[in-house]
């Protein structure tokens, strides 16, 4: 009888989920349904807002035509690639390094004394503002772009791994010492999962970042890429490009996002964050 109520529960919770699910996705489509309307409508109406921007209907077949003509020298699916490998190049170097230097401040006090201070030196610089000397360290090429992606995920990440490492229970590190584990299995078995999640929530904003800064590192010298892209379509004074290129960035970017939800989902299912 405890079994059959406890998988009805189960069914009963999963169809909840479901159903919640279910309604944000109406609203989210209801809600750009009616942004679009407006958009229609005021680009429409004789207003100055038709004479700064084109209609939603020019920008959408703006959109689907640059999958088959080029916007300069490719298509906009190949400008999607180049950027998507810009940001993966200095997204996983910023993950590798960030996260280990988190977890490492938050476990140990002597690297906490000796990082900490030079992480936050070089926390509120804002990754652009190391343009100039990214091009007088690395050129103009794509190591100046590595780069400033890189500082663009490297703080948040850090900031996240460390917060995970410090939220460890110290009763229940306390409690495996007393029982004879040793300091690597405290760290392994304690620490790491512990801080799991909370390094899944900087992965999500560190990827938010990269989307973000890689335009501006595209926009130092480039030719291909949405930040080209933009940047193009300012010099031509083409106002549907420049929407494009916007539009691709945050679709592109919510496809990211999802997709990293649904890894957390399957790596930490034991952690629920009340998304």
């Amino acid at each position: 009888m405890k079994r059959g109520a406890k998988k009805v529960e189960e069914k009963s919770l999963r169809q909840m989920k479901f159903e919640d699910k279910m309604k944000n996705a109406i609203y989210a489509v209801v809600s750009i349904l009616i942004f679009l309307f407006i958009w229609q409508f005021g680009t429409r109406a004789g207003t100055r807002l038709g004479n700064l921007i084109p209609q939603p209907t020019e920008v959408f077949a703006g959109f689907f035509d640059s999958f088959i003509y080029p916007i300069g020298p490719y298509t906009l699916p190949t400008h999607i690639l180049w950027s998507f490998s810009r940001v993966f190049v200095g997204y996983t170097i910023a993950a590798v390094i960030g996260i280990v230097l988190g977890i490492m401040m938050g476990w140990s006090r002597m690297v906490e004394a000796i990082f900490r201070p030079l992480y936050e030196m070089i926390r509120p610089i804002p990754p652009i503002a190391w343009i100039p000397i990214s091009i007088v360290w690395f050129g103009i090429g794509e190591g100046s772009k590595y780069f400033i992606i890189f500082l663009g995920a490297f703080t948040s990440l850090t900031m996240n791994a460390y917060a995970g490492a410090k939220a460890v229970d110290s009763t229940l590190a306390g409690a495996a010492k007393m029982l004879g584990a040793s300091k690597m299995q405290v760290f392994r078995y304690i620490v790491l999962p512990s801080a799991v999640p909370n390094i899944f929530v900087g992965l999500q904003i560190a990827l938010s970042s990269s989307w973000g800064v890689v335009l501006a590192a595209e926009m130092i010298r480039s030719s291909e890429g949405l930040g080209w892209v933009i940047i193009s379509g300012q010099s031509t004074n083409n106002v549907t490009q420049i929407i494009i290129g916007i539009i691709t960035v945050g679709i592109v970017g919510f496809i990211c996002a999802v997709v990293m939800r649904g890894v957390e989902a399957k790596l930490c299912a034991w952690n629920e964050r009340g998304r």
